[in-house]
């Protein structure tokens, strides 16, 4: 049976990229970039279906069955996240940047029946021309809540969760973002961000493949090689986290590149620092700030190029069909098609997160304007009170890295015996914190001043470039920095 035989009965729920190969077989998918090879869809699709063969008939596997992969960014990544989509068989995606012991854990919770590393993916030959693998494979009708794959949260805060992604879920995401941020089918957008994190899936594979556009698959983050690329393949958007957005602004590329085709860029998985939306303005760039999490799709909001120039700062209005709250206590509230079904063998973890009435308790601090756009204050578990008033750590660091001579801030509060806690700005900089605390007067209320500086080489990040404060915390507290 092939797409096109189908009748409505026998749709299936996760062939997205069978889907898009039926309709735009020949238009150009993907460009790996570390090896200049390129694929149509009609060729990605052959790869992703030869790879849930070998999974089905070589390994045995069947629906429901996981299967891990551990490797960076490369074409055979992509086969394996639409073979799952495929064959309902669960991918588990492992980040590389993991020690054995951390690994071992996230294993033993998923249970994978093996898993594909680099030597193994090196050894498939999924565009041999010989059919035979192929022959009779037919995917499998997935229910839309059948898991597509398992995605372990970084851990900034404890041990990792696997996330459970159902095929509704990575679809709605899809077709959700190409309609509500008005994706084309000419875009193309480069993928650095790894594959193991639900931006490298969501922003912007789902949503490109969904729309027909081209990916540029980077198998690691290089600021320069980003620009090249863009340039050479005149990249229309471009997607990362804000010390991405900081490190391709530095590179020496980003003052002479041709980046004339850039429809705009898109920042999230922290607050973006008002002056990278500058600098890429001065550029000519349209810049927006986007909001997700690993539990809801990671694309939530959307804006025009137009709203993001006029509410810098705002991650704009919920997407279509996304409904949003801020409680009382100030916290963001998500309730869609767009959230997941809850933690892997967490069942109180699962109720904490996702109430009764199908919300999702994101544990972020946000505000709503007039116009109904959203802002991100910071984490509630970032917040702290010092002398009975809150004090959220986003709005000090904000103001930090205005200064000329700080690159990165962040912080975090500690006990205090007469205030109950105070702030401590952890900085990579040449500021001294006499400098800092004369750049705040004036600009922040005294009692929101942190009463201790300490100045760091580099921040503890997530393989995602999200600061961990817990580590922070740490060695803060046992004097290590």
């Amino acid at each position: 049976m092939i797409a096109g035989d189908m009748i409505a009965g026998d749709m299936i729920a996760g062939d997205l990229l069978g889907e898009r190969a039926r309709l735009t077989p020949d238009k150009m998918a993907l460009v790996e970039v570390r090896s200049g090879r390129r694929f149509t869809y009609a060729q990605l699709n052959r790869r992703a279906s030869a790879m849930a063969a070998y999974w089905t008939r070589v390994r045995g596997l069947q629906r429901g069955d996981r299967v891990g992969i551990l490797a960076e960014n490369r074409v055979e990544y992509v086969d394996a996240f639409f073979a799952a989509g495929k064959s309902g068989i669960v991918l588990v995606p492992l980040s590389t940047r993991l020690t054995p012991e951390e690994l071992a854990g996230v294993l033993a919770d998923a249970q994978p029946r093996f898993v594909m590393d680099s030597a193994l993916l090196d050894s498939l030959d999924l565009d041999s021309p010989d059919p035979t693998p192929q022959i009779g494979f037919v995917p499998s009708p997935c229910d839309p809540e059948d898991l597509w794959c398992l995605l372990y949260t970084s851990g900034t805060t404890g041990k990792p969760k696997g996330v459970r992604i159902p095929h509704r879920m990575v679809l709605w995401n899809a077709y959700n973002t190409a309609i509500s941020w008005q994706l084309r089918d000419d875009d193309i957008t480069p993928i650095f961000t790894p594959m193991y994190h639900a931006g490298g899936l969501a922003v912007f594979l789902t949503p490109i493949v969904a729309i027909g556009g081209t990916i540029l698959l980077h198998s690691r983050f290089d600021a320069s090689a980003v620009w090249r690329e863009a340039e050479r393949e005149r990249a229309t958007l471009i997607f990362g986290v804000p010390t991405i957005f900081k490190m391709l602004m530095e590179a020496p590329e980003f003052a002479a590149a041709d980046l004339s085709a850039v429809r705009w860029c898109i920042s999230g998985g922290a607050p973006l620092p008002r002056f990278i939306i500058d600098s890429y303005r001065a550029r000519g760039i349209v810049f927006k700030q986007g909001y997700g999490l690993t539990e809801a799709g990671v694309n939530c909001f959307a804006m025009t190029p137009e709203d993001a120039e006029r509410k810098a700062g705002s991650i704009g209005k919920p997407m279509m069909f996304t409904e949003a709250r801020v409680t009382e206590g100030g916290e963001l509230w998500l309730r869609g098609p767009h959230v997941c079904q809850g933690f892997w063998n967490q069942p109180e973890a699962t109720a904490a997160a996702i109430d009764a009435e199908g919300w999702l308790h994101t544990g972020d601090l946000a505000h709503c304007d007039g116009e109904g756009f959203f802002y991100i204050d910071g984490r509630i578990k970032d917040m702290f009170i010092s002398g009975g008033v809150n004090v959220y750590p986003a709005e000090i660091e904000a103001l930090l890295v205005q200064h000329p001579a700080v690159e990165e801030a962040a912080v975090i509060g500690i006990p205090d015996a007469q205030w109950g806690e105070v702030g401590v700005a952890c900085i990579v900089g040449r500021a001294t914190s006499e400098e800092l605390a004369a750049f705040l007067e004036g600009r922040l209320a005294h009692y929101k001043f942190p009463r201790r500086y300490v100045f760091i080489d580099a921040m503890p990040r997530t393989p995602y470039g999200k600061i961990v404060k817990p580590e922070l915390r740490k060695w803060i507290q046992e004097g290590t920095t």
